[in-house]
């Protein structure tokens, strides 16, 4: 083959593959699908680097994925003054990340943990999903390297622009990144074992990882069920009984540790409604666990039923609150921790 042919078909392949993209780019947004970022271990290592440079008025929050929805972070940024940094994440325990946070770093300023109840009390087994998950962001950021961090900013530009990137790390059913189609293909269960059922995202996320719900969510009912479905199995499928003193006296030495040399300690206990508010408050009452674990490490506690304005909000799918009813939740308990002098405004 010479050279003018190699060329040729250089500039055809080229020019197959330029349309093939744009026309598979075109495809998911005539399909309504947007650009997103992925909230992966990538993303949150970046916001965790942030801490070392935090001082002794300055806000983190980690908790589960109820905070990562309910607290906003413009709202809170309004009313105090200060833009917390959002370490939460779905589907965790917080005790490795607030661990981690005690015993990796010097930081005393305020951290803020929320509790959701069937994953606070979870377990402190390290093999456990909802404990490995952010134990593995954690050794992620300790371990990463600068090939990493390049590859992470690198990828950036095509996330934020390019619906064909988008991809999480749970591998929701409606990912449209390679391995989301993938997940897609459902082949017959030969265990007889229940198929997770279909489970799709249903909120967007910033660089500094403000999470908002997307408007579908609240308006589609036939795609919030869809989530209720995904929960209904979770809840239903049953498991190892929660280690309710163990995380307790875990957290509590963590804790501990952390207001002794200065650190300020808020608990947040976020609205939750349908079958996981009767769950949650059958079979992980507040009175035994929540309050048990507020007076044994003495920190400053925000639980929604203690407000009027929160107590009777609904969750679309039963466990986060819409974009609109998180910045209420915001503003009433940021204007609380400052009424409390929990927090001081800065502005």
């Amino acid at each position: 083959m010479t050279n003018m042919q190699l060329k040729t078909s250089f500039s055809i392949a080229l020019i197959i593959s330029a349309i093939a993209l744009v026309s598979w780019e075109l495809y998911w947004r005539s399909q309504g699908y947007e650009p997103t970022l992925d909230d992966n271990k990538h993303l949150w290592a970046v916001e965790r680097a942030k801490v070392d440079e935090l001082l002794a008025d300055d806000v983190v929050i980690t908790g589960s994925s109820r905070v990562l929805f309910d607290i906003q972070l413009d709202e809170f940024e309004k009313l105090t003054g200060k833009r917390p940094i959002q370490l939460a994440s779905a589907g965790s325990s917080p005790l490795p990340i607030f661990h981690d946070l005690v015993e990796h770093t010097d930081f005393d300023g305020t951290i803020i943990v929320g509790v959701t109840p069937a994953l606070f009390f979870s377990t402190t087994f390290p093999q456990a999903s909802p404990w490995q998950r952010p134990q593995t962001r954690v050794d992620h950021f300790h371990q990463r390297t600068y090939a990493n961090r390049v590859n992470h900013w690198l990828s950036i530009p095509l996330q934020k622009n390019l619906v064909m990137m988008s991809g999480h790390e749970e591998d929701a059913d409606e990912n449209i990144d390679l391995k989301g189609l993938l997940n897609r293909i459902k082949l017959t269960e030969r265990t007889g074992k229940p198929q997770y059922p279909p489970f799709f995202e249903f909120g967007t996320i910033d660089l500094d990882r403000n999470v908002r719900m997307t408007a579908r969510t609240v308006e589609d009912t036939a795609f919030a069920n869809v989530i209720k479905n995904a929960w209904k199995f979770i809840l239903t499928r049953g498991g190892p009984s929660p280690d309710v003193e163990g995380t307790t006296n875990f957290f509590v030495a963590d804790a501990k540790k952390f207001t002794e040399r200065g650190g300020n300690l808020i608990l947040v206990r976020p609205p939750s409604s349908g079958m996981f508010k009767d769950g949650e408050s059958k079979f992980f009452p507040r009175e035994k666990l929540y309050d048990e674990l507020v007076r044994k490490t003495g920190a400053k506690s925000y639980h929604y039923e203690d407000y009027e304005e929160l107590k009777n909000m609904i969750c679309p799918e039963w466990s986060h609150l819409s974009a609109e009813d998180a910045d209420i939740f915001t503003r009433v308990i940021a204007r609380e921790m400052i009424k409390d002098k929990a927090l001081k405004k800065t502005n």
